[in-house]
């Protein structure tokens, strides 16, 4: 049973790529059902004086897509910011940036989702509320997508692919809007990329 944390000194030698191996490794274990047995309460006393988590993810708030679960991480591992289409906004780069700069997080994933709610919505226009300025965030992705057939929610692949193209614009706004995380990156400190997460196998794939 793993009772062990992230702490400053282990964060420290990290380097962005073992981090990558760690999350997919335990993306492996999760579809595997092999995850890592875990004494979260140990974890929670010995997280309360400080955190130094090792990556931050940009999800999605599908019910679906438990982001600590999926990678198979423990309490104090990685930071978690969510919204409905997994796109970023001032508020959610101020994360990242803390995240990263100021906690020294070594990894930045966009990780999108087959079947997004708000992907479909985005794709067939949807007029609600505000989810109206939400969908209006995807909306670049639409746009930018050039599958044949049906621009609409029945389209399987034109929604597969609209939801890749949100990741791949997210992770470029991300860099454009963000010149602390883009030094990072130039400078090797952090590593940025995208995946898609699948909901009938459990699968993250990295884009």
């Amino acid at each position: 049973m793993i009772n062990e944390i992230i702490d400053k000194a282990k964060q420290d030698q990290l380097k962005p790529d073992d981090v990558l191996t760690d999350l997919m490794n335990g993306n492996k274990r999760f579809t595997e059902n092999k995850m890592h047995q875990r004494d979260y309460a140990s974890q929670v006393g010995k997280t309360s004086g400080g955190q130094w988590p090792q990556a931050v993810v940009l999800g999605c708030i599908d019910s679906r897509v438990p982001v600590e679960t999926i990678f198979d991480q423990g309490v104090g591992d990685i930071f978690v910011a969510r919204v409905a289409g997994n796109f970023e906004n001032t508020d959610i780069l101020g994360s990242m940036e803390y995240s990263c700069k100021v906690a020294g997080s070594k990894l930045v994933m966009v990780l999108g989702h087959e079947g997004c709610g708000a992907v479909k919505a985005a794709c067939d226009k949807v007029e609600l509320g505000n989810i109206t300025h939400l969908l209006s965030n995807i909306q670049p992705a639409v746009e930018a997508t050039k599958t044949d057939g049906e621009r609409s929610s029945k389209n399987d692949s034109f929604v597969s692919d609209v939801v890749e193209n949100n990741v791949k614009l997210t992770l470029d706004r991300v860099r454009e809007k963000s010149p602390i995380l883009k030094e990072m990156e130039d400078n090797g400190e952090i590593k940025m990329l995208g995946g898609v997460y699948s909901i009938s196998t459990g699968k993250v794939r990295l884009l």
